[in-house]
């Protein structure tokens, strides 16, 4: 018994390294007016994980972490950034892939468990999105 929980054991294991090498890593940008956000991400069939980066012309930048999953043609997740006052936030994410593009979502943000996300109540809404990314090749 104790034989068969630890080859269980170590396959377990072994998978969960070749799933972390299962990620693809993409670059994507995006301009609103003179406003910048780039989006470099690690992306595999379940989560994404990366960097978000938005340039406000003349004023700073906000930049930070991304992380979450991918709900069928759906980013879903939070980025947790520096923002150019000098605070650190954090504030849901949902980004619509279509069309080999990159559409960022606006909804309601609420809070549960003292955790910022967005209201389920209320859609969210890609239609008119402040950035549209789309992808770059690999400075």
């Amino acid at each position: 018994m104790r034989i068969f929980l630890f080859i269980c054991l170590l396959l377990a294991s072994c998978n969960s390294k070749e799933d972390k090498e299962k990620y693809n890593h993409k670059l994507y940008r995006s301009v609103n007016n003179k406003d910048t956000a780039v989006l470099d991400i690690h992306i595999n069939d379940k989560r994404f994980y990366g960097r978000y980066e938005i340039s406000h012309y003349g004023t700073g930048k906000d930049s930070g972490d991304v992380r979450g999953d991918l709900r069928g043609d759906t980013l879903r997740g939070d980025y947790h950034y520096i923002s150019f006052g000098g605070n650190w936030k954090r504030v849901p994410i949902a980004i619509l892939q279509k069309n080999e593009k990159l559409y960022l979502g606006k909804g309601v943000i609420g809070t549960y468990f003292n955790l910022p996300c967005f209201v389920p109540e209320v859609p969210i809404d890609y239609s008119n999105s402040e950035f549209i990314f789309e992808k770059i090749e690999k400075e």
